[in-house]
């Protein structure tokens, strides 16, 4: 069991502020991810918590535990680097042992230990090789299994898979998964930039933002499950970052406030959106978001020029110049022959639009979305 507590944690270099005010909680067994812009501070915090940078102010807690003075081998945490830290001259097996010999194990408990976390890694057959004779995938799995030998309380991965191709992305993101749910109750704190590995692998996402008017500085933007921070921003800054392609967004003023609807001028369309009218006046500008997948093509009150489209496969982008936004309308459809320069019709349900109050704040939505129907009963 290994539960994390962060609280009023802060970072400077010198006098250059990083991190200001995080506080956090993560419970045993969680599988956390870190995720924000290049430069936000993802990796420092990471490595506070490793106790490999100390932090300007702040706690940091690890099963009740204050560790702020422990240093990094007294705090029973593994951590996986982006670059692997292989011995070459090594092969898997002793690779994988290393970090035991220092624990002075009797022998047969140490190569149990290797066994069973290669037999999981599915690295049995690799043991006598040497790091050069692997590809990137397998040299990942030796260092997560490095790390599962020392059965730690706390494992920590420092984009583990930025080196590797797409393919491998996939099947490593899946082991990753794997091995979290039989390892149990040892919690898991990734830093990633991949949206995609941040929605698949996480419990609980941290989006970091950079703090409005201090630059260099990052705090935490909204905290919760993956389906949360996607359907139910907490601000601007959340809703256009997770997802892609990102949320569509709309200027525009409040035309009406009634209970349980809101109408807003977006140029010269009128639109209902269903989210709370608490804090809101008519004529106060706001913008209005929402997702490709909730722009219905086909129908509606509104049209639009095809500008651009991006054929995935199973499903197509496609970008309308429209008169509601500067920037093309981007909807989600299924496959279509549809021609740059036609027009089509859409509409945006009330439902499925979010409002953003002019400070950024999202106003509460009125209506779930189907997959959060799903978890309300679930």
């Amino acid at each position: 069991m290994s539960r994390i507590e962060l609280t009023g944690l802060r970072k400077h270099f010198g006098a250059t502020p990083v991190l200001a005010d995080v506080d956090l909680d993560i419970a045993p067994g969680e599988f956390c991810v870190f995720i924000g812009p290049s430069g936000c501070g993802k990796s420092t915090l990471l490595r506070i918590v490793a106790g490999l940078e100390e932090p300007s102010g702040g706690d940091i807690l690890i099963e009740g535990k204050r560790v702020n003075d422990l240093a990094p081998a007294q705090r029973d945490i593994a951590m996986v680097f982006q670059s692997y830290a292989l011995y070459p001259h090594m092969t898997v097996y002793e690779n994988m042992a290393f970090g035991l010999r220092h624990l002075r194990l009797p022998k047969g408990e140490l190569d149990r230990r290797v066994q069973v976390a290669s037999a999981s890694l599915r690295l049995t057959e690799l043991l006598e090789r040497k790091p050069a004779a692997l590809s990137g995938g397998q040299r990942q799995r030796v260092a997560i299994g490095r790390a599962i030998v020392r059965k730690p309380k706390v494992f920590l991965f420092d984009e583990p898979l930025s080196n590797l191709d797409a393919s491998l992305r996939v099947k490593t993101r899946v082991e990753i998964a794997r091995l979290h749910r039989e390892l149990g109750q040892v919690s898991m704190i990734y830093v990633t930039h991949d949206q995609v590995e941040a929605m698949t692998l996480a419990d609980k996402i941290v989006l970091l933002r950079p703090l409005e008017g201090r630059a260099g500085v990052a705090s935490i933007a909204q905290v919760g499950s993956p389906l949360e921070l996607y359907h139910r921003p907490a601000n601007l800054f959340v809703a256009g970052f997770i997802g892609s392609p990102s949320m569509n967004f709309i200027n525009a003023a409040v035309a009406l406030t009634a209970p349980g609807e809101v109408r807003a001028t977006a140029g010269e369309t009128l639109l209902r959106v269903a989210v709370s009218s608490e804090g809101l006046a008519v004529g106060m500008p706001v913008t209005l978001g929402i997702r490709p997948e909730h722009v219905h093509v086909g129908t509606g009150p509104t049209s639009g020029q095809v500008t651009h489209v991006e054929r995935m496969g199973e499903h197509t982008y496609v970008y309308l110049d429209t008169p509601l936004s500067a920037q093309p309308i981007v909807a989600k459809t299924a496959p279509a022959a549809v021609a740059i320069g036609e027009r089509l019709r859409f509409d945006l349900l009330p439902e499925a639009l979010h409002l953003f109050h002019s400070d950024g704040r999202a106003a509460q939505r009125l209506a779930l979305e189907p997959d959060e129907r799903w978890l309300a009963t679930a």
